[in-house]
């Protein structure tokens, strides 16, 4: 059996305000495998988790690390390292993909294939640099020419749980629900429409927003309040209100491990889960989550916001998973996003993403391009601002 040779990080510059975080698996036997752990803001820390992970794997069994490295909320590195984790997870999905002699695959990953087409929502929040109604709409309008049907928006910049009792916090409330009903003037009754509050809102405004929402006829509410223990009465009271409306809450993108999200099944808090490839674990944990989702009928919707390789191996799952409501795509955030890949094109038609199951060396990066673009500072992502 392989052992791992090395671990590597690769953290790329996409803009002023986006990192890319790469982390290459590879084996004794010459072959790479690719994982993201894309975290924004934090990326000096992820180098050093990934280091210090290399030094305890470095020289293992490829399957004795797929067994052994598991993501847990109490980890003492917190979403960093958890992220470390499910990027070698994912690179050592590719390694590990059963198509290759002596390298047997987990057996949900070689599991049938339930779909050879993922659909797909434009997340236009990055590409939006014009923050008006419509700035908002003029990207929706670019997106829908390429084909999609699908979108996502998050219009309310600046605010924050402790504004939004205040004058300043209410006019930044008005402009984003003014955003999201220029979106749904402009793309039609037909379009569906969803809007991201990257846990911005306290429960009362939340519910106001929410009704002032209403002629919009929302997909989903997505992340209104910060997701602690705290809030799960209101989190209660707020999918309450979204389903008199026929809206679904949906939420979970920084939860990490199949056991929090039975927690929130239990506890029937959201209408739609969106874990991350990045940060749940990694596409086994992935999947798992996905199965049980199934279970307690909760929809389930890859949360994807990242760059070329989460989008690959996310996609993966979504053909596998019992069912995948949509799989989420950052909108023409960087041309380098298509340039990056090499060997595995993710081609999309019509709003989708079509399946080329193919793990391993079909899933490659371009090496000069990374080098092309190191790493730069950029602000914390609201991850990181809001959901404490």
């Amino acid at each position: 059996m392989s052992t791992i040779s090395r671990i590597e990080i690769h953290v790329f510059n996409v803009s002023a305000k986006t990192n890319w975080v790469f982390i290459a698996v590879t084996a004794a036997d010459g072959r790479t495998g690719w994982g993201e752990a894309s975290l924004i803001g934090w990326e000096p820390m992820l180098v050093a988790a990934s280091r210090a992970l290399a030094l305890e794997w470095e020289g293992r069994p490829l399957t004795d690390a797929q067994a052994g490295l598991r993501v847990s909320p109490q980890s003492p590195g917190g979403l960093v390292f958890n992220s470390v984790i499910s990027a070698v997870q994912q690179a050592l999905a590719c390694l590990l993909d059963g198509s290759k002699p002596g390298a047997p695959a987990a057996p949900e990953l070689t599991a049938t294939v339930l779909r050879q087409r993922v659909p797909l929502y434009a997340n236009i929040n990055r590409a939006t640099r014009l923050r008006t109604p419509q700035g908002f709409v003029e990207t929706a309008l670019r997106a829908r020419a390429q084909g999609f049907s699908r979108f996502k928006a998050a219009p309310f910049d600046g605010l924050s749980p402790a504004l939004c009792p205040t004058p300043q916090g209410q006019a930044l409330i008005e402009h984003g629900v003014e955003c999201m009903l220029a979106l749904r003037q402009a793309l039609g009754p037909d379009a569906m429409l969803m809007v991201d509050c990257h846990w911005r809102f306290d429960e009362t405004r939340a519910l106001l927003a929410l009704n002032a929402l209403a002629p919009a006829a929302l997909h989903w509410f997505e992340c209104p309040i910060a997701e602690t223990h705290a809030h799960w009465p209101a989190m209660r009271r707020l999918r309450a209100a979204t389903r008199e409306q026929g809206v679904l809450l949906a939420a979970a993108e920084t939860q990490v491990g199949l056991a929090s999200f039975q927690t929130l099944f239990d506890e029937a808090l959201y209408d739609v889960v969106m874990p991350d490839i990045k940060y749940c674990g990694g596409p086994l944990e992935m999947l798992k989550i996905a199965h049980r989702a199934a279970e307690h009928g909760v929809l389930f919707s890859p949360h994807n916001p990242s760059g070329p390789v989460c989008t690959w191996h996310s996609l993966q799952i979504a053909a596998l998973a019992p069912e995948c409501a949509m799989l989420e795509l950052q909108f023409e955030e960087s041309p380098l996003y298509e340039q990056l890949l090499e060997g595995a094109p993710l081609s999309t038609h019509g709003g989708g993403l079509s399946l080329e199951r193919a793990y391993g060396q079909s899933l490659g990066l371009d090496k000069q391009l990374l080098q092309a673009h190191p790493y730069q500072p950029v602000p914390p992502g609201i991850e990181t601002q809001l959901n404490r």
